[in-house]
């Protein structure tokens, strides 16, 4: 891909990084919920909660939002190739 089109791109993947933040965002607030813990996840400063639970909270907020990342990454370069014939990477 050209440097032109790479610069074209950026607006997009930047879009699609915020999309996919919310969506990770949201997606961990549900899981959490599943695991049947509190309404809210706890912060690493959370003096009422145990490291254990800090722990947990943590890697499933990490694991969520890698996969959802990789996915919205991935469905967004293959749109471009679909729609441009190059692929923005």
């Amino acid at each position: 891909m050209c440097g032109a089109s790479k610069i074209a791109y950026r607006p997009v993947g930047l879009a699609l990084g915020a999309v996919s933040g919310l969506a990770a965002g949201a997606l961990f607030k549900q899981a959490w919920k599943v695991l049947g813990h509190d309404e809210d996840a706890p912060d690493a400063t959370d003096e009422d909660r145990s490291w254990p639970e800090v722990l947990l909270a943590a890697t499933l907020q990490g694991a969520i939002f890698a996969v959802v990342k990789a996915a919205v990454d991935r469905a967004g370069a293959t749109a471009v190739r679909r729609l441009t014939g190059t692929w923005p990477g």
